[in-house]
């Protein structure tokens, strides 16, 4: 019988990730679960949603990320009046050779950080979420192919309400994982307020890996071994969601695909080639809390009812 486990990873890869995953928690002190979680979520070809307060590193993570994958990047500062054309391009008419030429817009980067995405209107929202799905838009008739790998990383003020139009469920469903940074610990703080600029330091920062490497990442990201028994936790957790009291609207399959791939991709990153519960329990709040509906009468948030799923569900 052939050995269905996959080929391990070239050292030289896994050490090039390595340095990569140093190199972001150097600039992004006292967060290396967040950092773990933005590469696996890239590693698994999904996109990422950052909710916090100001000041806290979200564009941060995003720069140092791209700087050090070698990726292209643009940043997009969503407002109520930016259209769609905007984010996607437009179609310019050329006298000369009469017809019209496409002019890309930001969106044709590798890394697009979409910045207070809940500040501009649904209809630009859709665009750049359905640009995240389809991996393609179409002008005038015509698609457009986005780059390879295409990571959007967008960040929303969780507090300020004035003037913004909070994602819907079914959007919010199309980011892979959503995560916060918060307050940095007072070590973390004080190396910040004593070291170099982020900003300065970012610049510094060398690639670590490129492309070509980022896909072939993704590619030993799905070949990591889920066993049975794994697949039986995951979906006792999904069946669990959607019986639960306080649980208006569980997991859907989409949800578990995702919560998988996730799963996956922090395993390689562990430098495992098959997953245990611990990696799809490190990734559950994460992929699955923005994607619960609560009852109306629920008292306790989305993160809070993840975490009591997997208090509840015990490991296979």
């Amino acid at each position: 019988m052939p050995d269905s486990r996959p080929a391990p990873l070239d050292p030289a890869l896994r050490d090039a990730l390595s340095r990569a995953q140093a190199q972001v928690n150097a600039v992004l002190l006292g967060k290396s679960a967040q950092v773990k979680l933005a590469l696996a979520c890239l590693l698994a070809g999904g996109h990422l949603l950052i909710e916090d307060l100001p000041g806290v590193g979200k564009t941060t993570l995003a720069h140092a990320l791209a700087a050090t994958l070698a990726l292209s990047f643009q940043r997009v500062q969503f407002t109520s009046d930016l259209l769609p054309s905007d984010i996607i391009g437009v179609s310019v008419y050329q006298r000369e050779a009469a017809r019209f030429e496409f002019h890309p817009g930001p969106l044709f980067a590798q890394l697009v950080l979409a910045d207070e995405i809940n500040r501009a209107t649904p209809k630009t929202q859709s665009a750049l979420l359905e640009a995240m799905a389809e991996q393609q838009v179409t002008v005038d008739g015509r698609s457009h192919t986005l780059p390879t790998p295409f990571f959007v990383v967008a960040t929303q003020n969780p507090l300020d309400l004035a003037g913004t139009y909070p994602l819907p469920d079914s959007q919010l469903d199309r980011f892979m994982l959503r995560l916060s940074l918060d307050y940095p610990s007072r070590d973390a703080e004080r190396e910040l307020l004593t070291s170099a600029d982020r900003r300065d330091l970012i610049a510094t920062l060398k690639p670590c890996m490129d492309a070509a490497q980022i896909e072939a990442l993704r590619a030993a990201t799905h070949g990591v071994l889920a066993s049975p028994a794994l697949i039986d936790y995951l979906q006792a957790l999904l069946a669990a969601s959607r019986v639960h009291p306080e649980i208006r609207v569980g997991l859907s399959p989409r949800a578990g695909l995702a919560l998988l791939q996730a799963a996956r991709a922090v395993a390689l990153l562990s430098g495992r080639d098959h997953v245990l519960p611990e990696d799809l329990q490190t990734v559950f709040v994460s992929a699955a809390a923005h994607r619960l509906t609560p009852e109306g009468s629920a008292t306790r948030s989305r993160e809070a009812l993840a975490r009591a799923l997997l208090a509840d569900v015990p490991v296979r």
